[in-house]
């Protein structure tokens, strides 16, 4: 084979690995501020002392609104994990980004509730 044939043949590969990297898009997941977004402690846990971390992922619009939301992990106690999903169900998101525009995204949240 000669050296054309191969130089060709790995200009070729590389332009074909690099289509396939290509359609990767660059994807941003959306975030909040805990500090602007807080969930109130529900009284019945308050007095059961109960504590914990819920784990959640929200589909967050471009606008930064929740359109969707899941429970991934309990906190072990139902009222804690309505409230958390309640609240942060409300809270405005910076948005994310794909390829650099705000776009639709998942984007994961655990929450500790803990008694000072």
């Amino acid at each position: 084979m000669s050296t054309n044939k191969r130089y060709l043949r790995f200009i070729a590969a590389l332009a074909l690995s690099g289509a396939s990297c290509a359609v990767v898009a660059a994807e941003v997941p959306a975030s909040f501020d805990p500090k602007n977004c807080k969930a109130e402690y529900p009284k019945a846990s308050l007095m059961n002392e109960e504590q914990g971390t819920v784990s959640m992922a929200f589909l967050v619009s471009a606008d930064g609104s929740v359109v969707d939301s899941k429970l991934e992990k309990t906190s072990g106690f139902k009222n804690l994990d309505k409230a958390a999903m309640k609240s942060l169900s409300a809270c405005k998101f910076k948005p994310g980004t794909k390829d650099g525009a705000p776009a639709q995204t998942w984007t994961k949240v655990d929450y500790a509730w803990k008694l000072d």
